[in-house]
């Protein structure tokens, strides 16, 4: 009986051991997160900010502070991940292998979010512009990775995919 008292004894102490060690990793981890958060936000809206100061594109701005905002939150997750002492090297390899198995389901719309980003860093027409392509005439509400929103003398909304636009006849009226 004494026995077994002295083992529940030792079964105790490593449960409270394992407890106390791992809360304190959760609540770290936990801790990095929240302010990582805040930090990507605070960063993001710095860097909007000032490209709003430099009378940069409205486009181009938020795609900035995006961007901006998912390197800090990376930063901030593979910090996260190395408080549990897990080695972050197999876990972006495996990542990178089905990222490049994925790239090749989604090639189709994939070439929307590319063109996307060569229409806002090229900047052929922004919001507001009135543009004519393949045969409509319509003014560019909003700019979007995935596709360019137009809305016409009518009052309708045009959504047109971003690879259809690029490398495409564009005639833009400038508003």
């Amino acid at each position: 009986m004494e026995e077994q008292l002295t083992q529940i004894e030792r079964i105790a102490e490593m449960v409270i051991d394992y407890t106390v060690q791992y809360a304190f990793q959760i609540l770290g981890a936990i801790v990095v997160l929240v302010l990582g958060m805040l930090v990507a936000r605070w960063v993001a809206g710095m860097v909007i900010r000032l490209c709003t100061k430099a009378n940069m594109d409205v486009t181009l701005t938020n795609f900035l502070g995006g961007v901006v905002k998912a390197l800090v939150m990376t930063f901030v997750l593979i910090a996260v991940i190395s408080q549990f002492g897990i080695s972050i090297a197999p876990i972006i390899a495996a990542l990178g292998a089905i990222l490049f198995g994925a790239s090749f389901a989604v090639a189709g719309p994939l070439s929307n979010y590319g063109s996307g980003l060569v229409i806002i860093l090229t900047r052929p027409f922004v919001v507001g512009n009135t543009i004519s392509i393949k045969g409509v005439s319509s003014v560019v509400e909003e700019i979007k990775l995935a596709a360019t929103i137009l809305s016409t003398e009518d009052g309708e909304q045009i959504t047109i995919p971003n690879k259809h636009i690029v490398g495409e006849v564009l005639t833009n009226s400038f508003g």
